[in-house]
């Protein structure tokens, strides 16, 4: 189903709460499976979340996660070791077309016992759980940080626990750090030295057994885009963040001050205002350590008629769509020039944003999530606009709680 963005503007003040974190509540709830006495507050409402519960929860022999990229790749870890245990691990058309071959061979090294049931390296996966002692593996330290993330997740409930050797350049270390985070909170040991990520296996009871998820950042870049995008002075408030935060995409509090955003932290929320418009007529980010926020700073600055140069970006070709190609295809609908590589995108922005245009979503959240803020510019269609349930159900309603005017 397609919906209209009528052209809009924002109310000057508003307050919007925040679900919490996707990413640092699916890390939590693979840890309440492995210690059921923890407690988790503002867990995320997001379809991932929830299809990674229900899997965890699930006694069948076929666990189905859909598009659920995080899950597919934790479970998988999971389910390695849950000895006696035996699961058919399947998805979506496009989760069968996206890559796991290397955290499956880091897990087989380790002793598990997964294969592939239809094309080789890709899901569904069978996985028979064994007991795994061995505690030493090595792997390509530029992929995705989510086969790092399973194995360090798992890795406390090992009998030897885990030492994880990272070859090459580092890529999204905040979320490895965040991984880490998490597990020294409950009171499980670890080091991460040089290219070497030790964990210890954990014995005894927990140090916390009550952990409170912090807001989702990927979600607060889309009200970033929309301030930068209003009049000088517009400010949102957003619940709830810490200063202190876990999440790589926190570094939106920096990168958008080059849009005239600021950022004021207010007890557990933000305070996001636009101070003044922006001078340069072109940027440059690097984006290795947060690259789920490159789509809302390529549309802002299409709204703000910038050129933009973003970089690191080589883990979006295996998201929930090939995201770069996604980009180029619908920022070109609206009147932009687009050049992509395999880790770049270099967008040439236009002064005359075309209107009406439909955008694709192309199962992607994000995609519909990152264009909405273009109403403020302009009105446009998105196309299956329930997409945005995998990671924030109410961004609909948000938007016109904010003032957009919305209609089907």
């Amino acid at each position: 189903m397609t919906i209209k963005l009528h052209k809009s503007s924002i109310r000057n003040t508003s307050h919007i709460t925040i679900t919490g974190s996707k990413s640092e509540s699916n890390r939590l709830l693979l840890l309440k499976a492995l210690y059921p006495e923890l407690e988790i507050d503002n867990i995320s409402n997001s379809d991932d979340s929830k299809v990674m519960q229900k899997a965890l929860d699930s006694v069948d022999d076929v666990i189905d996660i859909h598009h659920a990229g995080t899950a597919m790749r934790f479970l998988t870890a999971y389910f390695a070791q849950q000895m006696g245990r035996e699961v058919i691990l399947t998805g979506s058309q496009r989760m069968k077309e996206r890559p796991i071959e290397i955290l499956v061979d880091a897990l087989n090294q380790l002793g598990a016992d997964i294969s592939y049931l239809e094309t080789h390296g890709c899901p569904p996966l069978k996985i028979k759980g064994k007991y795994l002692v061995k505690n030493k593996v090595t792997l390509k330290a530029n992929v995705s940080s989510q086969y790092i993330s399973a194995l360090l997740l798992i890795a406390s409930g090992l009998e030897n626990g885990l030492e994880l050797t990272l070859d090459g350049e580092i890529t999204s270390i905040p979320y490895i750090n965040m991984t880490l985070n998490l597990l020294n909170q409950l009171g499980i040991k670890t080091t991460f030295e040089n290219q070497i990520i030790s964990v210890k296996p954990k014995a005894n009871d927990l140090n916390s057994h009550h952990v409170t998820v912090e807001s989702d950042w990927s979600s607060a870049s889309y009200f970033y885009s929309i301030v930068a995008l209003s009049p000088v002075d517009t400010e949102i408030q957003l619940t709830a963040y810490k200063k202190e935060s876990l999440q790589g995409d926190a570094v939106l509090a920096d990168i958008y001050k080059t849009f005239g955003v600021q950022t004021t932290f207010e007890n557990e929320s933000i305070r996001l205002k636009k101070v003044e418009e922006i001078q340069e007529k072109a940027v440059a980010f690097q984006l290795n350590k947060s690259p789920d926020i490159a789509q809302t700073i390529a549309v802002t600055c299409l709204g703000l008629g910038v050129n933009c140069h973003l970089s690191g970006l080589h883990t979006l070709k295996i998201k929930e769509t090939d995201r770069l190609v996604a980009l180029q295809n619908e920022l070109e609908q609206l009147n932009a020039k687009v050049d992509i590589s395999e880790d770049t995108l270099e967008l040439y922005a236009t002064a005359h944003i075309k209107k009406d245009v439909t955008i694709k979503t192309y199962n992607d959240h994000r995609m519909a999530m990152a264009f909405a803020p273009l109403a403020l510019k302009t009105s446009l269609y998105i196309e299956d606009f329930m997409v945005v349930s995998k990671s924030y159900p109410t961004f609909w309603e948000d938007l016109k709680t904010l003032g957009f005017k919305i209609s089907k």
